[in-house]
């Protein structure tokens, strides 16, 4: 790509910052929202006798995987805006990252990281990991140079789904007569070379060899010849770092050690949580400061607990996105505001700290609660919610993240009960604690305060709901940008409110803004931006212009058949809303068949053939 070229008449290439085998990097403006991007250039396609086959399947595989990273929502993930094809060349629109990736780090330090460095690269992307495989998403070439420290101290992983990608257009090394599609040598799993399926575990593997690496300053296995390598990871124990580097915590060289168990089963099913303790042990230790200098004035407004934090839970409404639930018990970093009783606190000098292993019972109990509410035993929910806040309030104190995290699910559930008034106190009170301990805009803040939005709704207080998420967009595109996933869903929620008010051209042009900006981003098919289509057939139905209502509801029947199948209950919800229409236009015979459709189930009406 040309400097100065302009891709999908959008995004303005600037400065190439970046080259490797998948093509180049650039960082870009992107002309219609005015903010500044990074755009992946992949190489460009041709060049194969079957052309014509193999660029239909690459193309439609690179829609998948892009689509993939973009639903992608963690502060440890790169966020992925946009995605497309431009002069046959696929591209991946990124949010710009400022820092340095590892393998810069490493080079520019001429040797390894600080212990407390190691230790909060180990936190932030065990965590991130965590969230993905939690997701179903494995990375699958996680090395130094995919892994970013920001400026403000943030870890980012980045290219998900790249390692995919790049196995199909032919750019990942072949080193097997069978053409075993191979990761980077240095930090592959046995799994990976065996050529065997691979799970997450693999990752954890390669995060073991990345952790090596900054902790010694080569990877586990440095030899000259790939061969060498691939066979030192499936044959060879790894030397313990700190053979190489003896001050190295005796904590540090097992969670590596670990995470190179030859044997998947045997690596660390809590890393994440492993991980944290570990940061936790190295801080009190080491008495260190690991934010770099020019992120200082900031992070000393906030307490050292709250570094790492992800955003909380999302409200399963209809404009919610189809992924299934995270793991919200992460936050445990080590260090405290408050104590538990003595019975579960140990004496570490004069300073005493709530029992790691009490802090996993609390965790545990957490992750159980959320696991009664996805089996929708809400009121079981409730009450193991309001026991751990309680718990971690006196453990922690009242707003450390994790007693918010249990305030929230509490006031979720109630919500789910039925127990509105109750609900909109909770998550109120939660979102003002947050503002107070991490500021107003902070994602958890911001998630917070979108559940007060829907309370608002649900309330009939559609007036204050409407204010409010128009604040609440305003405050989400500032901080991450106009076509987050998150400011489209407070822009939807906007819409909703507009429509409760009988206030229907403002509802029809906020639906039509957000199922625009859904299509570009997540793609015209997903499940989100159909939400979004039908609000546009409902606000149109309202006004009373029921030609147009119909064609819309009919698109987002057809799409939802496609995807999800004609017996699904969203495809069958649309095949209603287009009989209402076909009703309302005085085609009654069509709309009596369509009825008769949702009303007959598949298996009774083959039964009846």
């Amino acid at each position: 790509m040309a400097e100065r070229a302009l891709i999908h008449g959008r995004y303005q290439l600037l400065e190439l910052i970046g080259r490797g085998g998948m093509g180049e990097v650039w960082r870009a403006r992107d002309e219609a929202l005015d903010r500044r991007v990074a755009v992946k250039c992949l190489k460009p396609l041709g060049g194969r006798q079957d052309e014509e086959p193999f660029l239909r399947v690459l193309r439609e595989r690179f829609r998948r995987e892009a689509r993939v990273a973009a639903s992608l929502q963690h502060r440890g993930v790169t966020v992925v805006h946009d995605f497309g094809e431009s002069d046959g060349v696929l591209y991946l629109v990124m949010e710009l990252l400022e820092g340095r990736n590892l393998s810069e780090l490493l080079t520019e330090r001429g040797g390894p990281l600080s212990v407390p460095e190691i230790a909060d690269v180990a936190d932030q992307v065990a965590a991130a990991l965590a969230y993905t495989h939690g997701q179903g998403i494995i990375h699958r070439d996680l090395k130094p140079a995919n892994v970013m420290r920001l400026t403000d101290g943030t870890v980012k992983i980045c290219d998900f789904g790249i390692a995919r990608i790049a196995q199909d257009i032919g750019l990942t090394s072949k080193l097997t007569s069978a053409g075993m599609a191979m990761g980077t040598p240095h930090y592959m799993s046995p799994e990976q070379i065996a050529g065997v399926g691979v799970d997450h575990r693999s990752d954890l593997y390669s995060l073991g060899c990345v952790l090596y690496e900054i902790a010694t300053g080569a990877p586990p296995f440095d030899l000259g010849d790939p061969w060498a390598i691939l066979i030192g990871h499936r044959d060879t124990p790894p030397a313990p770092p700190s053979a190489a580097r003896p001050e190295l915590p005796a904590e540090l060289d097992r969670f590596i050690l670990a995470l190179l168990a030859k044997d998947p089963a045997d690596r660390p099913e809590d890393a994440a949580l492993i991980a944290r303790r570990l940061l936790a042990d190295v801080r009190t230790a080491e008495g260190a400061e690991l934010v770099p200098a020019p992120a200082r004035r900031t992070a000393e407004r906030l307490p050292a607990w709250t570094r790492g934090m992800g955003p909380g839970s999302r409200a399963s409404g209809s404009w919610s996105l189809r992924l299934p639930p995270q793991d919200r018990s992460a936050g445990l970093t080590g260090q405290w505001t408050g104590l538990a009783s003595t019975a579960l606190l140990r004496q570490s000098g004069e300073r005493r700290a709530p029992a790691p292993e009490y802090l996993a019972v609390l965790a545990s109990r957490h992750r159980a609660g959320l696991s009664l509410g996805r089996l929708g035993r809400w009121e079981d929910a409730h009450d193991v919610h309001l026991a751990v806040a309680a718990e971690r309030a006196r453990a922690l104190g009242e707003e450390h993240p994790d007693t918010l995290a249990s305030r929230y699910e509490t006031a979720y559930a109630l919500f789910r009960l039925g127990r509105y008034d109750e609900a909109f106190a909770g998550h109120a009170g939660v979102a003002a604690a947050r503002a107070r301990v991490l500021g107003p805009e902070h994602p958890d803040t911001l998630d917070a305060r979108f559940e007060v939005g829907v309370l608002l709704g649900r309330l009939g207080r559609s007036g204050e709901a409407v204010a409010h998420f128009h604040e609440l967009a305003e405050a989400r595109a500032r901080t991450q940008g106009a076509a987050h996933p998150e400011t489209l869903r407070a822009r939807h929620a906007l819409g909703i409110s507009f429509g409760r008010l009988d206030r229907w051209e403002e509802a029809l042009s906020e639906a039509r803004v957000v199922r625009d900006l859904r299509a570009d981003t997540l793609g015209p098919d997903h499940p989100d931006t159909l939400v979004s289509g039908r609000e546009i057939a409902v606000a149109l139905g309202w006004l009373g212009r029921w030609d147009e209502a119909l064609a819309e509801h009919r698109g987002v029947r057809r799409a939802r058949e496609r995807a999800l199948g004609p017996g699904h209950p969203d495809a069958l919800a649309s095949r209603n809303d287009e009989a209402h229409c076909l009703e309302q236009l005085g085609r009654a015979g069509e709309a009596v068949e369509l009825y008769r459709q949702v009303a007959t189930p598949p298996e009774s009406g083959a039964a009846g053939r």
